[in-house]
């Protein structure tokens, strides 16, 4: 049983590895210069006085997307503070449980009321939720006010919000404060699949955080490490190793840190008094168990059948299988669990989908011009994959 006691040889400050962690001044977020440059200049006309550049920042999770937004709108605070005619307003939402315009109009409405007089969430008309958004920014009492949307790809397609907002003030709706929207997204294709009007409302000025690579997230894990660990506790080959897991996999710091985080929580249980490599790759393993478990619990059942008609397959070794080979076993498997069958064109579109999400590998393959092309599948990581699969509800 392991102890419960403050005397830990590991840990100075384990907080500083967790998503939580929020540096306290911009220049302690390293290797994003030239993005963070960037990203500070698209709130020069705010300075000035001037209409805001609605801004779109983009990138996979973990790249530093949301962290640097919260300094950089920490220093235009500090920043208006020099300016007598400037009175700059950031309410900042997460979207992530929200699905559409309805619901982030209806959040954004209620950043001015207090408690009691917030609007429930549904039973309203969206005209009147408009009516009552624009009735707000022009009793406000601030020259700006910028909309801080994180995760703005939750929307999905019902994206009106997305052009009513970042042109209240061309429209008319707003006369007195100048509104600005910053939208935050993980997903590269969301900006893609937006209405045209809504593209040009939103992405005035864009701001693109590509992933890390391992020299750049051994760089970042060395930072906190100083702060998270007592010296000497990190064997030499730990940051590299932490960083060539995440470089290679995500390029995500989020997934550096954690694998970092979980390495020495390993020593620790243990009663070790050094965190080493072995820990790492223990650490890297349980970290992508959880993943995909998490992944799994959100497949619906049709992709779940799918996935396990492969698994079955690739149990038996008859895999790379065709799309014909993997649809007959799935036909089996159905009749077992006694489940609906779907079309042979549903379940294609199932293995595109789990390959797209990095369950399966898929390759096409040409036998000439009297064979034609098929395509193969086959599970990726299938050792994970089945232990993660024996720790669950899956089917």
């Amino acid at each position: 049983m392991v102890e419960l006691t403050r005397d830990d040889t590991i840990f100075k400050d384990q907080d500083v590895l967790r998503d939580s962690y929020q540096p306290t001044n911009i220049d302690e977020i390293i290797e994003r210069d030239e993005e963070i440059e960037e990203y500070v200049s698209g709130f020069q006309p705010v300075i000035d006085g001037k209409q805001p550049y609605n801004i779109f920042v983009y990138g996979q999770t973990g790249v530093g997307k949301t962290l640097s937004t919260n300094l950089i709108i920490d220093y235009l605070n500090d920043r208006q503070q020099d300016y007598g005619d400037l009175e700059v307003l950031t309410p900042q939402i997460s979207c992530k449980s929200l699905t559409s315009s309805y619901q982030v109009s209806i959040r954004l409405v209620n950043c001015f009321r207090d408690q009691e007089e917030e609007l429930p969430t549904r039973g309203h008309d969206s005209g009147f939720i408009y009516e009552q958004l624009w009735a707000h920014l022009n009793d406000v009492e601030a020259s700006h006010v910028i909309f801080v949307l994180d995760e703005i790809d939750s929307i999905g397609t019902d994206d009106d919000l997305l052009y009513q907002l970042p042109r209240c003030n061309d429209l008319g709706h707003v006369t007195e404060t100048n509104v600005g929207v910053v939208g935050i997204s993980n997903d590269f294709t969301f900006r893609d699949n937006l209405s045209a009007q809504v593209k040009d409302s939103l992405c005035d000025y864009e701001v693109h955080y590509p992933p890390y690579n391992a020299q750049e997230l051994q760089n970042i894990l060395q930072q906190r490490a100083e702060k998270a660990f007592y010296e000497g506790v990190l064997a030499e080959g730990v940051i590299p190793l932490a960083s060539a897991f995440a470089g290679q996999d995500s390029g995500s710091a989020r997934q550096a840190l954690r694998i970092l985080h979980k390495a020495g929580d390993l020593a620790r249980r243990e009663g070790r008094d050094q965190v080493t490599e072995q820990d790492v790759r223990d650490a890297n393993t349980l970290i992508e168990k959880g993943r995909l478990l998490d992944e799994l619990r959100r497949l619906p059942t049709q992709s779940r059948l799918t996935l396990q008609s492969v698994l079955l397959l690739a149990d038996e070794g008859e895999t790379p299988a065709k799309r014909s080979e993997v649809y007959a076993t799935y036909e089996s498997l159905v009749a077992d669990v006694g489940s609906s069958k779907k079309s042979t064109r549903t379940i294609h579109n199932h293995l595109s989908q789990l390959s797209l999400k990095g369950f399966l590998t898929v390759e096409q393959k040409n036998k000439g011009s009297h064979g034609g092309s098929y395509f193969e599948y086959d599970v990726n990581q299938f050792e994970t994959l089945e232990e993660a699969l024996d720790d669950s509800d899956f089917v």
